[in-house]
């Protein structure tokens, strides 16, 4: 008796012991799966990563920016036969379990152990979300345990309808798409709205292995694995057999357009880079983010076509010469001169073979291309131009220990006394050099600056020939100035930037000053087209209209520019070889710069309407012998008519 009474009680003992290793087995377990599980935040309030796009002015997708590519949609955007593969062929029950189908996981596990490996994982959409969302994609018993304790809390909180939207614009579908809206665009060039039978279909088989079942990758495949999913929507009563037939002998149709590449790629560099500073990279990247700009994409071609011609010409010219190991650059920026937003650029050659950007980045002499400068300070002192200068040989001596400076004419020949007028139309360097000497090197490189140009001014007599470096971009806004009746304004290319639901999010200051007096820079602007009517850019004349430019070229022809402007819109070309090579013989401004220039501006003038420059009420003007710079009648041979301050 009394060794019955204690084998019952060792058997109660035993049993209470085992009960509570159970149970603190099984809080363990519990509390290893709950440790670090994460919270399940409200689906309305999670904003997965979604592209930025970069817009021309007029509406030309320039880029997108993204860590994942998607965009998400609403559910009911999503066509039927979509959502009803989808559930077709990754969980059937969807609509009718909780978040985790326990037989499929019975099943699964059975296999698994037969198998010795994970090798099915029988995971619901809730499932799938949960583990894309919260967890990391290595298939453990625990990770499959803590995703079903997520299934289930996504399941009390979330109806079904909500979670298979999150879900469908979640999900990847290979080739950098996610979700269901970018796939429809990347494969098939049309809003997932718009998709047929077959190409739900399609969408819908991916998921399970996006890069095998990549109809870019793997067409046969991805046709393959679309007809099984149909077959699946079929035997689930979804779709009736006259449609499955249809679809499943339609061919894949996919997007017949390459893959959309970065148009003006020099410019949205420099867009980016703004954008960056002005609303963050973790925004910009993973925001959604609406993004219009200053460019014009018609102008934009027509500034890239004539960048590739003239250096096709000049390439064939540098190898008639020899040259044909020098690759030569160019590079070319337009401003709108009332607004300053920049309408194109272009920064090389081929960005893909040198994202360098030459317009903005590097900084060249500009040779005569900076004389326009000089002069204008002096016009703005009060010289007319019809003010004489001696062009004849000068020395200037150097100070203790300095050698001695003889600056020549580009051309080696000299003519005697001419006025401001005709020195620039032609371009000779003395009376420049002459020029300076009297205003004071520091004083014109403090009023270079005043017009915009930020690079450092050495301020000595040599920077009247353009031996200080600019970018071209400084360049062409100042001369932007003398078109835009003296106020100067700081290039931009941001114009508005809103977020994913459309609201106004940042948009750029634009920075106005006057630079010179009105007056000043309509003066300068004649004089500037004397450069065109009578000078060194006379071959721009064919095109007709009222233009003002300036050639530039420096020592050995290592440089070769042409920087000017039409009442509206301000250009800049710079031809050259990044390693400062000669470009060989002749090729100054005029030869190599002024054919790209020319081109361009010919579709400028074509989309713009006839315009003419500013002449204000304090300006007038005279008929002047261009020579001997003396005030004549129109009758008088050679007189040209040029603008004075009244």
């Amino acid at each position: 008796m009394t060794s019955g009474r204690l084998t019952s009680k060792s058997f109660v003992f035993l049993l209470l012991g085992s009960g509570a290793v159970l149970a603190g087995t099984t809080i363990g377990v519990f509390l290893a799966l709950i440790h670090d599980l994460p919270q399940i935040r409200k689906l309305e309030d999670f904003t997965p990563p979604a592209l930025t796009r970069i817009y021309s002015a007029d509406n030309a997708l320039l880029a997108e920016l993204f860590v994942e590519k998607r965009e998400p949609v609403s559910l009911h955007l999503m066509p039927s036969e979509l959502k009803q593969a989808i559930i077709a062929t990754e969980d059937r029950k969807f609509y009718r379990h909780s978040g985790v189908d326990l037989k499929g996981i019975l099943r699964a596990l059975l296999r698994d152990i037969r198998r010795g490996q994970f090798v099915e994982g029988a995971s619901t959409i809730t499932q799938q979300l949960a583990k894309t969302l919260f967890l990391n994609p290595r298939k453990t018993l625990m990770r499959k345990l803590r995703e079903a304790l997520l299934a289930f809390q996504l399941e009390r909180r979330y109806t079904k309808d909500e979670i298979l939207e999150f879900y469908l614009n979640q999900v990847y579908f290979g080739s950098g798409a996610y979700g269901v809206e970018t796939a429809a665009r990347l494969f098939f060039g049309k809003a997932v709205q718009n998709l047929t039978l077959a190409e739900s279909a399609l969408i819908a088989g991916m998921p399970k292995a996006p890069s095998r079942y990549s109809p870019l990758l793997n067409p046969t495949l991805a046709l393959h694995r679309r007809n099984t999913v149909l077959d699946q929507m079929y035997d689930a009563g979804q779709i009736n057999k006259s449609e499955r037939d249809d679809a499943r002998g339609r061919p894949l149709a996919l997007n017949s357009r390459p893959a959309q590449k970065r148009r003006a790629p020099y410019f949205v560099d420099l867009v980016v880079r703004d954008l960056e500073q002005a609303v963050g990279a973790a925004r910009l990247y993973r925001g959604g983010l609406t993004v219009v700009t200053s460019l014009s994409a018609t102008l934009q071609k027509a500034a890239e076509n004539a960048v590739q011609e003239g250096l096709t010409a000049l390439q064939q010219r540098m190898k008639q010469r020899g040259l044909q190991s020098r690759l030569p650059q160019a590079a070319l920026v337009a401003i709108d001169t009332a607004s300053g937003g920049i309408l194109a650029l272009v920064g090389g050659r081929d960005y893909l073979q040198s994202p360098f950007n030459r317009a903005v980045a590097a900084r060249r002499q500009p040779g005569s291309a900076f004389k326009p400068i000089v002069y204008a300070h002096a016009i703005e002192k009060g010289f007319p131009q019809n003010m004489l200068l001696r062009d004849s040989p000068v020395v200037f001596k150097g100070g203790p220990g300095a050698r001695d400076w003889k600056p020549q004419n580009f051309s080696r020949t000299y003519h005697g006394e001419m006025t401001l007028r005709r020195a620039l139309a032609i371009s000779q360097n003395i009376p420049a050099v002459r020029l300076i000497e009297r205003l004071g090197p520091a004083s014109v490189a403090a009023f270079g600056a005043q017009l915009g140009i930020a690079s450092p001014l050495e301020a000595n007599l040599s920077l009247a020939l353009g031996t200080s470096e600019v970018s071209l971009l400084e360049l062409t806004s100042a001369y932007a100035v003398f078109a835009n009746r003296g106020d100067g304004i700081k290039p931009w290319g941001i114009e508005a930037v809103r977020d994913l639901r459309g609201r106004p999010l940042w948009h750029p200051r634009i920075l106005k000053r006057a630079s010179m007096s009105r007056a000043g820079a309509a003066v300068v602007t004649d004089m500037l087209q004397a450069v065109v009517q009578e000078g060194t850019a006379r071959r721009a004349r064919t095109l007709r209209r009222p233009l003002a430019a300036k050639t530039g070229t420096t020592n050995d022809y290592r440089d070769a520019l042409l920087i000017g402007f039409s009442p509206t819109v301000a250009a800049g070309v710079w031809v050259g070889c990044d390693d400062g090579a000669s470009l060989g013989g002749r090729e100054s401004g005029a030869r190599a710069a002024l054919p790209i220039w020319k081109a361009f501006m010919v579709r400028v003038l074509a989309e713009r309407p006839y315009a003419y420059f500013d002449i204000p009420d304090d300006a007038h003007f005279q008929w002047m012998d261009p020579l001997s710079g003396a005030v004549v009648s129109e009758s008088a041979p050679g007189a040209v008519r040029a603008l004075f301050r009244k």
